[in-house]
């Protein structure tokens, strides 16, 4: 065999590996959007809050407000 052939046929082998892994990752991450779709139309929490994102979030903005305040009064951080 030529190895020109060779190159050719692995190649083509490794893209369709690389396809079909793709392809899989994406069914994947449909079936996560449909069953947030799923869970928001049932009237359940956002998966994000139900993980306790939520209290991160609000000391966040806490610790940010409290930064603008000291800004706005002078304060140097």
């Amino acid at each position: 065999m030529e190895p020109i052939v060779v190159i050719a046929a692995a190649s083509l082998i490794g893209l369709a590996l690389v396809a079909a892994a793709l392809l899989r990752a994406w069914e994947g991450w449909l079936a996560l959007k449909r069953r947030q779709l799923e869970a928001m139309a049932q009237g359940h929490r956002d998966l994000d809050e139900a993980r306790g994102t939520a209290p991160i979030a609000m000391a966040d903005l806490r610790e940010r407000i409290r930064k603008l305040e000291a800004i706005a009064n002078g304060v140097d951080l």
